[in-house]
């Protein structure tokens, strides 16, 4: 019992560039905005999407979404730390409208990566 919560608490923590990695595949995009930025990942048909605060603390709202032309978003929304997501959706060939938040401040785009 004490052996088990001494591996939970010597356990690796999770870093906004490690979060990142679940997503996979290649960087697509790097959307800067006042107080963070949202990163798009690309993988075999596959579009992923993590918005980062640009300095961690407090607990904020904070969001991500991706959505495929002709499906619903996917949305991340809360109150975190760090980062919202990641969120993926398939795209396959079709463009993504994807949207990011940290606080008041956000980015929108069009539709992308066509």
């Amino acid at each position: 019992m004490v052996v088990a919560g001494l591996l939970v608490l010597g356990g690796p923590t999770v870093t906004g560039v490690q979060a990142a990695s679940v997503c996979g595949g290649h960087q697509a995009r790097t959307l800067r905005f006042e107080t963070g930025r949202t990163v798009l990942y690309k993988n075999n048909g596959y579009v992923c999407a993590v918005t980062y605060a640009k300095r961690s603390g407090a607990r904020r709202a904070m969001s991500v979404s991706v959505q495929a032309r002709g499906n619903r978003a996917v949305v991340d929304k809360g109150r975190y730390t760090r980062h919202a997501g990641p969120v993926t959706v398939h795209a396959g060939h079709r463009c993504v409208r994807v949207k990011g938040s940290v606080g008041a401040k956000s980015v929108r785009t069009g539709w992308i990566l066509c």
